[in-house]
Parts: C-alpha cells; sequence; structure tokens
C-alpha cells in the first residue's frame, strides 16, 4: 500500500522521513540486510544468507506498493535509509484476517533516538486503519531493549519458543511471541 511521507524529528531533532520502500530502494535495502544481520544477533539470518537478488528485492518492494494490507516502511535521514518498519497480514485465510505482523529493525547507530518507536506507532496506526485487530510480533527473549519499547507500546508476552534460533557458534537463543490489540 502506498502513504504519504512522514516527517518526524528524533530526540537529537533531526527530520527523519518515513515513506513508502519503492523500487529505486532496492540496492539499498539489500545493502542494509547485509549490515544489519552482521551487527545485531537478534534477526533470523546470518550475514552470509542475505543472498536476496535485485529484480527479488523489486518485486517484493512492488508487491507491497500495489498490496492493500501490507506495508514497507522506511526511515531516512538526508535521504539516507536508516532502517525499515513492515506490516503484512498473516495470512490470506478469512479467519486470519483480523491478524497482521510488524517488524522493525534500524542500523544500531540510529537506535535509541525514538526512530523505532515513531516508525512503529505510525506502522499500528495503518493497520488499525486497514481493519487488523491485532499486530503480532516475535522477538529474541533477551533483546531487552526492543521489548521494552514493544511494551511500552502496549504490546504484552503471550508465549515463547525455547531454542528458537541456533547461531553459528552453536549457542541457542528463545524467542518470544508478543501481541497488541489494536
Amino acid at each position: 500500500m502506498k502513504i504519504e511521507p512522514i516527517e518526524i524529528k528524533d530526540k537529537l531533532g533531526r527530520t527523519i522521513v518515513l515513506r513508502n520502500a519503492i523500487p529505486d530502494d532496492a540496492n539499498d535495502l539489500i545493502r542494509y540486510l547485509e549490515v544489519i544481520s552482521a551487527e545485531t544477533p537478534y534477526l533470523i539470518r546470518e550475514p552470509d544468507e542475505i543472498t536476496i537478488t535485485y529484480e527479488q528485492e523489486v518485486s517484493f518492494i512492488n508487491n507491497c506498493l500495489t498490496s492493500n494490507k501490507s506495508l514497507m516502511l522506511i526511515a531516512t535521514l538526508n535521504g539516507k535509509h536508516i532502517g525499515n518498519c513492515s506490516l503484512s497480514p498473516i495470512g490470506s485465510y478469512k479467519r486470519y484476517s483480523h491478524r497482521c505482523e510488524v517488524a522493525i529493525a534500524l542500523y544500531q547507530e540510529f537506535c535509541g533516538y525514538g526512530i523505532g518507536k515513531s516508525m512503529l506507532e505510525n506502522v499500528l496506526e495503518v493497520a488499525k486503519g486497514l481493519g487488523f485487530e491485532q499486530a503480532e510480533l516475535e522477538v529474541i527473549s533477551d533483546n531487552r531493549n526492543a521489548i521494552a519499547l514493544y511494551e511500552k507500546l502496549g504490546f504484552k508476552k503471550y508465549g515463547s519458543f525455547p531454542d528458537n534460533m541456533k547461531y553459528a557458534n552453536g549457542e541457542y537463543a528463545s524467542a518470544d511471541w508478543m501481541m497488541k490489540k489494536l
């Protein structure tokens, strides 16, 4: 789905623009995935697993733009991509039509400035406007900063997935399932 760009101010007073991802962003989004998967242990892929092609990313972006239930929102600072937040239906079945999934990630240098909170607030507003009744997400159990943010926005923990991920070094991480009524 398409939205009008939104300007927000972060905690440093910088102007951040939230807008739809467009096909011209494809290379930046692929590079972003490569960088953030190496920056944090909280994402599902190892850096060497980022194998998305430019054509696949353009197709994904175009699908989000033409969908009436999905959104890929990116944050930019002075035109530079610094993070994104997505909204998508849980599934195409009528019995799932009230549920959506949200996901967010920022380059680490931009965390802690209120950008992620603003992105999520805007995406949750869009989700509610689309008729979704609940938003869901999965978060690694020891990602305290993310969990604190989600709780501040009204998400509650409803379950855990022990040993949800196994890292390259052999260690495991559990995940929490969180949900917010919209």
